[in-house]
């Protein structure tokens, strides 16, 4: 048994501590959002937040996050369903093309603006590694830009 809180609901599950956390939530807990690209976390479609720090959970054991909060991006709006900062200016900035990676990108968004609330393209790019086939990176940089300047309103 691993118990953890999953975008603020406990979880506690049956599963081999072994068994990668990205297929526990996708096939235990069905949250998916979390997706698998190449499965050696490089490609970031996997990431969420795992006690706040942008983690690809394709490679993390589910016995590790054992107590820790583990946040998908189903998790980012807030308990009354309003969206992120993050996710209203990925809309605003119309990012997604097919939309495959997105989830990563927003979780990997929320980390960078949590530690740099004031990003320069040059920090983004730094930070943010997850892969995006549809290169919808200039509008990644825009959204996280608009990100910051909504959350300084």
């Amino acid at each position: 048994m691993v118990a953890f809180i999953v975008n603020n609901t406990p979880a506690d599950v049956s599963v081999d501590a072994d068994k990668p956390l990205l297929w526990v939530l996708r096939e235990d807990l069905e949250i998916l959002g979390p997706k698998y690209g190449c499965g050696i976390a490089q490609c970031g479609a996997c990431r969420v937040l795992i006690d706040g720090v942008s983690t690809p959970s394709c490679i993390v054991p589910v016995g590790d996050v054992e107590g820790a909060s583990v946040v998908t991006v189903e998790g980012l709006a807030d308990a009354q369903g309003n969206l992120s900062v993050v996710q209203q200016a990925w809309i605003e900035e119309q990012v997604p093309q097919c939309g495959f990676c997105q989830p990563g990108f927003l979780v990997a968004a929320t980390d960078l603006l949590r530690q740099n609330p004031d990003p320069s393209d040059d920090e983004i790019d730094a930070a943010i590694t997850n892969i995006c086939r549809c290169g919808t990176y200039p509008r990644i940089r825009r959204a996280i830009h608009r990100a910051a300047a909504l959350a300084r309103e």
